[in-house]
């Protein structure tokens, strides 16, 4: 045979071990292919990491109310405002910070006020989802030319394989499934592309893609890797070739990751019942106390993709299930950081991609609801060097309008930046050789929120 016909022989008898690899179960796509490509050229080349000794953070959740909740339901309430806009929901809540009011509906919340600031006056002016959840993950406007990358992304980057990262779990984790409006990897590519869990963290069997099957236990995964290693005379017979040995590897990782320490992370049921309770036992309580786990077990980000905010109709019959829901699961997460003095070094931050309009739209089909408004909405931030107990920023007296400071996302998330230790107003390379920052305000640098750093 000539060298050619070898070389496609070999070619064929991998593929058909890949396909043997999958058959058996083991997870060499999604996790694995973020493996394949770190160490590749680096994306982050000229990129600079913020001064020595700066960055006060080490992780950050990122709890993403997808569809926009509404600012006066939440964290900005007008309770003079009357019906047309407080709806039902005209009685906020006081918190343990003089002066500061919050929603009604969070009252657990209310009680953690000197742990977080309020920015009520974050505005972008956009009123669609893709086009504001870009902003908002970005900082950016779209353009034909790049696909910018999100937060997440961005310190996947920074605080990755590339940086040193040595984890099994990768350094960008989504629970439960991806925000979907653009790829948030950007043109940072497939080495800081979120890895989604899937599956829910309420149940019995946390189903995590690739790494826990719901009905597949650890005992069954151990026979499938014997028998792999059985079947696998090919294997054997050319132990010494790259592509094998790096599929050994690859093998090697993936079982670590399901049998060994990593993966027990994602086994919720080794939390006490009492504190799986406080945070709520629905999906959003259960993917708090997983984005806790994950921080604690060196993930530099995690996403929280709670759903279900885009109220058009029917508002406050939703407010009155999802509310309670955030309030348990975010006020038990900043308590339980700090208990575990993780809070220092994580930030948290909670936000949508727009708030909701002021007024009520009470007429059919609506019922009750309110529509998207850009014009200004709220962020909570905590942790990982923001200063607890502060407000940033206020609207008008029924909710519409910024009246003082107004915040452009690129400024949280340049500050999120610098307190992660990124040079928010370093290079960062990308496909087209444009020169490119990690945030941009026009004319030069993002602020930052120097009044609650």
């Amino acid at each position: 045979m000539t060298q050619a016909g070898r070389d496609r022989e070999l070619t064929r008898r991998a593929a058909l071990r890949v396909l043997a690899y999958g058959a058996l179960a083991v997870p060499l796509s999604g996790i694995c292919a973020r493996w394949a490509v770190a160490g590749g050229a680096d994306t982050t080349s000229g990129a600079r990491p913020g001064p020595k000794g700066t960055a006060r953070a080490r992780a950050v959740i990122e709890i993403w109310l997808a569809g926009g909740p509404s600012h006066l339901d939440t964290f900005d309430p007008k309770p003079g405002a009357g019906r047309d806009y407080c709806g039902p929901l005209d009685k906020p809540a006081a918190t343990n910070v003089d002066g500061v009011r919050i929603g009604e509906l969070l009252p657990l919340l209310a009680q953690q006020a000197d742990k977080y600031a309020l920015i009520r006056s974050m505005s972008h002016g956009s009123n669609g989802h893709e086009t504001a959840a870009y902003i908002a993950q970005t900082g950016r406007a779209s353009e034909e030319r790049l696909v910018y990358p999100s937060v997440g992304a961005v310190v996947a980057a920074f605080k990755g394989y590339d940086r040193g990262y040595a984890g099994q779990i990768p350094p960008y984790v989504v629970l439960t499934a991806p925000q979907g409006r653009f790829s948030e990897e950007g043109f940072l590519g497939a080495r800081c592309q979120p890895f989604a869990t899937g599956g829910d963290p309420s149940q019995r069997r946390f189903a995590v893609e690739g790494i826990v099957a719901e009905d597949v236990s650890d005992a069954r995964q151990r026979d499938r890797r014997e028998l792999l290693h059985t079947l696998d005379s090919l294997g054997d017979a050319m132990a010494g070739n790259v592509a094998f040995r790096k599929l050994d590897r690859c093998e090697d990782r993936a079982y670590d990751l399901i049998l060994g320490g990593a993966g027990k992370v994602f086994d919720l049921s080794t939390e006490k019942d009492e504190l799986r309770e406080r945070y709520g036992r629905g999906k959003f309580g259960q993917s708090c106390l997983m984005a806790r786990r994950l921080v604690e077990s060196g993930v530099p980000y995690v996403t929280i993709n709670e759903g279900g905010w885009d109220t058009h109709k029917q508002h406050f019959e939703s407010m009155r299930r999802k509310l309670p829901e955030l309030d348990k699961g975010v006020a038990t997460l900043l308590a339980d950081l700090a208990d575990r003095g993780l809070l220092d070094s994580t930030v948290v931050w909670c936000s949508g991609e727009f708030g909701r309009t002021p007024r009520v739209s009470w007429e059919a089909p609506w019922n009750g609801g309110r529509g998207h408004h850009g014009e200004c909405f709220s962020a909570l931030v905590a942790g990982g060097g923001f200063k607890g107990g502060r407000v940033v920023g206020a609207t008008d007296e029924r909710g519409e309008k910024v009246t003082a400071r107004p915040v452009h996302p690129r400024e949280l998330h340049a500050s999120i930046f610098e307190l992660m230790g990124i040079d928010a107003d370093g290079p960062l390379a990308n496909p087209l050789g444009l020169d490119v920052r990690v945030t941009e305000a026009p004319g030069g640098a993002a602020p930052r929120l120097l009044e609650i750093m």
